[in-house]
């Protein structure tokens, strides 16, 4: 594997990087306090074309490979891992999964809108009795006349009151994954009744929500794939957006470092710069190089995509490492800062409060770890 990046990917990468310094960094706290990104970065997101990346240019995509994508979502978990959930959810689990599953007319109706930010997706599978048994899910599609009716519920949906279109899993069939189909729903169908849940401990700017469907009704061709395909679907985009999602998490490594080195510099005690304790400094070590090992495992998994290589293991392995490294690097960082980690002046607690969760949603650690043994051994844990 060359890690040499190409001039085009160090352009998007830098063009990313000043564009979070600029329009994202300055805002993240306040957008903490009022649990509420201000969605005009949305726009000025679509206007760098970063909704598009990796969808083909004549679906109204910008094109660019998996490594250049992975390049994004670091400068944005960097800046603010609510900016980053906005796009790694309706690009990376929507608008792929529509660009590898969906018929050309589903793809003419909603890849161009959302590249071009005008729509924003959500991913409607977790439901609030089913989490990392997603093959038990509840949530039913009967056919109903020319469509189907979708009743149930669904639970900790990113973007869930922003989108315009929810892509759903409901049982179609009988019990089991292949009981299960996908759905596109747009959010203002009759009987879909979307509410925002508050109080979170991280992601607070980014809308999470709870969906109830009841007797919503779509036509046959909202069915995204085959019929019972879904969990199929559902499964393929999780395996992408884990390494999303890790990618995400090496910013945040990264935005630790960069903020425990600025303030170790800067912070005197007994009379010179606390960078020149040894202490401190096995605490920066710390960070960097887990900075160096999530982004070496992550940019591990978009080659392997790029090149068509199996890569669902080492996405797992990924975001199982890099998720777990955030909540030490946004700790050690907190370490390094002393009290004034602990007030949200400084960017390192809103890191840790946000990192937190990364071990949880898109497959909790536990999950990961099944996952990974399962590969290596060949034998199922749930068997």
């Amino acid at each position: 594997m060359d890690l040499t990046l190409s001039d085009e990917q160090q352009a998007v990468r830098r063009m990313t990087a000043e564009f979070v310094d600029r329009e994202i960094a300055p805002h993240a706290a306040a957008w903490d306090r009022a649990e509420q990104v201000d969605l005009s970065v949305v726009r000025k997101l679509a206007d760098l074309e970063l909704f598009g990346v990796t969808i083909p240019e004549e679906h109204g995509g910008s094109g660019g490979d998996h490594l250049t994508y992975c390049l994004v979502l670091e400068e944005l978990g960097r800046g603010d891992s609510s900016v980053r959930g906005i796009v790694s959810v309706s690009l990376g689990l929507v608008a792929k999964s529509i660009n590898s599953y969906g018929s050309p007319e589903q793809k003419t109706a909603w890849l161009p809108r959302l590249c071009a930010g005008e729509a924003l997706g959500c991913f409607a599978l977790t439901e609030p009795d089913t989490g990392s048994d997603a093959a038990s899910l509840a949530t039913r599609a009967t056919p109903d006349g020319d469509g189907w009716r979708i009743d149930g519920a669904k639970m900790f949906i990113t973007n869930g009151t922003w989108a315009k279109v929810a892509l759903v899993f409901a049982r179609t069939g009988g019990p089991g994954p292949k009981g299960i189909s996908a759905f596109l729903v747009p959010a203002d169908a009759p009987g879909l009744r979307i509410e925002e849940i508050h109080g979170k401990l991280g992601l607070r700017g980014q809308a999470t929500a709870a969906l109830t469907f009841e007797g919503v009704h779509v036509p046959r061709a909202a069915l995204l794939g085959a019929e019972g395909q879904g969990f199929t679907i559902a499964m393929a985009a999780l395996a992408k957006g884990r390494m999303s999602l890790a990618a995400g998490c090496v910013g945040i490594i990264q935005g630790c470092l960069d903020a425990a080195v600025g303030y170790a510099r800067q912070r005197t005690q007994f009379g010179r710069p606390i960078a020149g304790f040894q202490l401190v400094q096995q605490l920066i070590a710390d960070i960097s190089v887990e900075a160096d090992a999530a982004r070496l495992l992550t940019w591990r998994v978009a080659d392997l995509i790029d090149r068509g290589q199996p890569f669902a293991t080492e996405s797992s392995t990924a975001k199982l490492f890099a998720s777990e490294a955030a909540v030490r690097a946004a700790n050690a960082a907190l370490q390094v800062f002393g009290g004034y980690g602990y007030i949200d002046e400084y960017p390192v607690g809103k890191y840790l409060r946000d990192a937190r969760v990364t071990t949880v949603y898109e497959g909790t650690s536990q999950i990961q770890k099944l996952i990974i043994g399962r590969a290596r051994t060949g034998v199922s844990a749930f068997a």
